[in-house]
């Protein structure tokens, strides 16, 4: 007998499971579809009743990890936005955005050193699981691979998607980052070397810090206003950290909101969306408290 051949009979009987099960679900989403109808239909005018006929089938356990420890992404690669048709080259010496660039550098210099320098550096780690924490404040829980692990993973697999979207722009330009040029320290003086070397516009780590944020608006909506304006306080810690212009933040700031909107087509990530969403509203039940250092947070970001 051939090892892993099955009888006629057993693949008769596979067949009609599998037409079962699809038939059940198909039937189930009928009816949700109808349940939905009958209470729209009672509802005010405007109200929406969401239903979400899609099996629940989330990331699995064994992702590939890829280059720099990045966990694999929930995007194709022909599925990634292409930074270098989407965004023009970065300011050149001598126009008006380039000046603002220089200036608002400058305008952040005597804020090394104090608070807001401090969070800047926390925000540089993008490091599991250390960056878990990042938004555990503004999204009001802890988030940890124990507590949220499908925020968890949803949080490791969209960092890899917004910040690898930023690279053929990033390897085409090689800008010079701003401690290359006004010789200021920066926050992570320990990656000064490896910074050196990767080009400043569009900035990484603000696609992946503005990415979590629509992310996270998403599935906690009465934390909204919090998580984004975190998100901008992400963006804005990469200039403070002197690593990166104005322009660098900004430009990153469309890729990722491109990133975000092509995520919306995975079943895989609407999955883990809803998953998540289920963990931060348990956590809250739970009472649970941030795994961020808030008190730091708020002397930071203080008018």
């Amino acid at each position: 007998m051939t090892v892993g051949t099955k009888s006629p009979e057993l693949l008769s009987r596979e067949r009609t499971n599998n037409n079962l099960t699809m038939s059940r679900f198909a039937y189930s989403c009928a009816a949700i579809g109808l349940i939905a109808g009958i209470s729209v239909a009672g509802l005010p005018a405007g109200a929406q009743t969401p239903t979400y006929c899609e099996p629940d089938v989330g990331s699995p356990t064994n992702l590939k990890t890829i280059k720099h420890g990045l966990l694999e992404g929930y995007l194709a690669p022909d599925a990634v936005p292409d930074s270098l048709k989407l965004l023009p080259a970065h300011p050149m010496k001598g126009s008006m955005a380039y000046d603002l660039d220089v200036a608002n550098a400058e305008s952040t210099f005597p804020l090394q050193g104090g608070p807001r320098w401090e969070v800047a550096a926390i925000d540089a780690n993008l490091h599991f699981p250390e960056a878990a924490a990042i938004y555990s404040c503004a999204l009001g829980v802890p988030i940890t691979e124990e507590g949220t692990p499908r925020l968890y993973t949803l949080l490791r697999r969209t960092l890899t998607d917004a910040g690898l979207a930023t690279y053929k722009a990033k390897n085409n330009y090689q800008r010079p980052r701003p401690f290359m040029i006004n010789g200021k320290p920066i926050c992570t003086p320990d990656e000064e070397t490896l910074l050196r070397g990767d080009g400043s516009y569009p900035s990484g780590h603000t696609a992946a810090g503005w990415a979590w944020a629509l992310v996270l608006s998403e599935l906690a909506p009465e934390r909204r206003d919090a998580i984004l304006a975190r998100g901008i306080e992400y963006g804005k810690s990469r200039y403070i950290c002197n690593v990166h212009w104005l322009s660098d933040v900004q430009a990153s700031q469309i890729i990722a909101s491109g990133t975000v909107a092509q995520l919306q087509n995975d079943p895989i990530f609407r999955a883990d969306l809803r998953a998540a969403r289920a963990e931060v509203q348990a956590m809250r039940r739970q009472g649970t408290f941030p795994n961020g250092d808030c008190d730091l947070e708020r002397r930071a970001f203080q008018p």
